[in-house]
């Protein structure tokens, strides 16, 4: 059975680090960092004192700063996020998001620079996962945040004979967790009438989905012996 606690792929970002951006020195001019921001298309830069990184600064700020001073002397708005070459790509695009930047800095284990990570390159690795490239379809149902599981959902699926790509919680509302799934080589709406057996609302549509057609063929019909 497929382990669905997370989405998680075992892949190491360190294929995808460049190292073309030569670190900042804290000491260095705000103008010089204003006009490499002239040459660059990203949010954020790095910075470091004696080989040791200390954050990133923005755009957003630099051109805000006094071209004659240096980062040292704004150094309270270097932002500290940052990724290991070992860190799962899954990971690294949670950290792309919270900190609203398309640039992170790959660190070793004694917090040097070895280059950075572009947001295209990792949503690349997403966009081509058997997840979204695979074949199959996606399913969206709904049930109590304490009332269902992934190994449920799992359970649910392959005793149908779906394959399940994977499974994340897409929305999470009033106690209600929703919970979107890639799955493929199944009939679909055998795998959607199971998980309404087990008590999920089914949220996706789907034209293989009977139940909706029962459900207005059932209408017209009662309207029908109401209007005779």
């Amino acid at each position: 059975m497929i382990n669905l606690q997370k989405i998680e792929i075992a892949m190491s970002i360190q294929p995808y680090v460049i190292n073309d951006i030569k670190i900042c020195n804290v000491g260095e001019k705000i103008q010089d960092i204003q006009e490499l921001f002239n040459q660059l298309t990203y949010s954020h830069v790095p910075v470091e004192r004696d080989g040791i990184y200390l954050g990133s600064i923005s755009e957003n700020d630099v051109r805000c700063f006094d071209p004659e001073k240096t980062i040292e002397e704004y150094q309270y708005s270097l932002e500290g996020f940052y990724v290991r070459e070992d860190d799962n790509w899954l990971e690294v695009l949670k950290i792309f998001a919270q900190n609203q930047t398309n640039l992170l800095p790959v660190l070793d284990e004694d917090n040097r620079y070895t280059g950075y990570v572009e947001l295209h390159d990792i949503m690349n690795i997403f966009t081509e996962s058997p997840f979204l490239n695979g074949p199959g379809g996606i399913l969206i149902v709904e049930k109590g945040y304490k009332d269902y599981s992934f190994s449920e959902i799992s359970q649910i699926a392959e005793s149908n004979g779906a394959h399940v790509y994977g499974a994340f919680i897409s929305k999470m509302e009033n106690d209600v967790a929703q919970v979107t799934l890639k799955i493929g080589q199944a009939s679909l709406n055998t795998v959607l009438q199971a998980f309404r057996r087990y008590g999920y609302n089914v949220i996706s549509h789907h034209q293989e989905d009977t139940f909706n057609s029962n459900l207005q063929d059932r209408s017209k019909y009662l309207d029908k012996y109401l209007n005779v």
